[in-house]
């Protein structure tokens, strides 16, 4: 018999220290002192171990296969021999005979100790890993412990991660000791252990800040559709809301800009745009591109994700932006490819843009058409407007002369001279008609 003073209490104070579970423990353990007892007879038994959860009592025992005919003494018994040990031994059946050393000495009990130190290790990274999973998509407030390089090893409580440079805000520092949010996108478990990734750079961060200083986005009545971000230059974010009596933008900015303040200081002052997410593309990608001004959105190729955008002609560097950043992040943000063009160059280009387009100019008229056009405020619920699917397919004057960047009177006076006669700017004409129009303007 082995006996393990103050088994009890030793378990508690490992379960509580470590936030490993007893079960965990106990299987350590035995584990531990099979090895031991392993290592001093030298014999590769079946070994058998059980332990009182109660007194630390523990007993060691090899088990054997009863048999007609031993082939392996350290694996089977006879049926005569099992007989001596255990009366009704039959064959088939396997015994335990008891083999617990009476003193394992200090060989062992260094066995046994690296044994228990292993496995408490391997189940507290499995315990770490298992408390840090439900944590991934959510900050965590962690201490700088030491810097190495540019890297900071950050305490987390139970475990410690790295907060690599790639990771980090550009021109953000800290120093031993700084209390830091971190965001945790996912986590690695490796050979070395749990590896915990987190970051300040990721979008994820900005989402989840936003959600803590915004009571809307918390109750799901504002939803951030995508994030973008340039760490330390630039981010945009597109709200929607769910209620039609709170505006995204303005709640999430909060009165004179209190609510984004906080989040800019924490992320180093980095600028936030804050917009309005639409259903439509056209109109996403045009709020996107805000600060500057959009005077239309093509689409080249809805499948694919592929627009141009055409921008008045002092307003494309703004679109483009500083080293091109507005116009990734809107890449980013909206998930579409986009070609810029003023509306000088766009004169230039149109024709090749448009034969781009997969849809023919008359569909992509009505849908232009379709798309920019707002309700009336006196419209019938349940009947169709000028621009629903109900209606004819017929053109107004004033939605081409738009499609074309045309005034309408010049639009009509070449019609005109084309012997079509437009009577007023409200008219609408066939398609015949338009794209008779529009292949007389592209051959003069």
């Amino acid at each position: 018999m082995i006996l393990i003073d103050n088994f009890a209490q030793v378990i508690a104070q490992i379960k509580t220290e470590r936030g490993i579970s007893q079960d965990e423990i106990i299987d350590a353990l035995k584990q531990a002192l099979a090895s031991a007892c392993k290592k001093i007879l030298k014999r590769d038994f079946n070994y058998i171990v059980t332990i009182d959860h109660n007194t630390g009592e523990s007993h060691i025992y090899k088990q054997l296969d009863v048999v007609e005919s031993v082939e392996d003494p350290d694996l089977e018994m006879t049926l005569e021999d099992a007989k001596k040990e255990v009366s009704s031994s039959e064959v088939g059946q396997p015994i335990q005979i008891e083999i617990t050393p009476d003193n394992f000495g200090r060989i062992a009990a260094l066995t046994a100790k690296q044994v228990i130190v292993q496995r408490i290790r391997e189940a507290e990274k499995n315990s770490i890993y298992e408390e840090f999973q439900d944590k991934i998509g959510t900050i965590l407030l962690g201490t700088i412990q030491r810097i190495e390089a540019e890297n900071y090893l950050v305490n987390l409580g139970r475990t410690e991660a790295i907060l690599f440079k790639r990771e980090q805000i550009p021109e953000e520092r800290f120093h031993v000791k700084d209390k830091i949010r971190v965001f945790i996108p996912e986590m690695q478990k490796t050979s070395r252990g749990t590896q915990i990734v987190i970051s300040r750079s990721h979008p994820g961060f900005l989402g989840k800040l936003l959600e803590q200083e915004i009571p809307e986005i918390q109750d799901n009545i504002i939803e951030i559709k995508s994030i973008s971000r340039e760490p330390g230059q630039r981010a945009k974010v597109a709200v929607t809301s769910n209620n039609p009596s709170i505006g995204a933008v303005g709640t999430c900015v909060g009165h004179m800009g209190g609510r984004i303040q906080g989040i800019i200081k924490e992320l180093n002052y980095e600028k936030i745009d804050v917009l309005e997410w639409d259903e439509n593309p056209r109109k996403f990608i045009s709020n996107a591109l805000k600060p500057a001004k959009v005077s239309n959105v093509i689409v080249l190729n809805s499948d694919q994700k592929m627009a141009a955008v055409v921008v008045p002609n002092d307003q494309l560097s703004l679109a483009i932006g500083k080293r091109g950043v507005n116009v990734r992040l809107t890449v980013k943000l909206t998930g579409w490819k986009l070609d810029i063009y003023s509306e000088e160059e766009y004169e230039k280009k149109r024709d090749h843009i448009q034969d781009e387009t997969q849809t023919s100019f008359v569909d992509r008229v009505l849908q232009d058409s379709k798309d920019l056009s707002e309700t009336n405020d006196n419209e019938v619920a349940g009947e169709p407007t000028e621009h629903s699917n109900d209606a004819t397919e017929e053109i107004k004057v004033s939605d081409l002369a738009k499609s074309l960047n045309m005034k309408t009177a010049e639009l009509m006076e070449k019609a005109s001279e084309l012997g079509i006669e437009i009577k007023s700017n409200r008219a609408k004409l066939a398609p015949e008609t338009v794209n008779q129009i529009t292949h007389a303007l592209s051959e003069g």
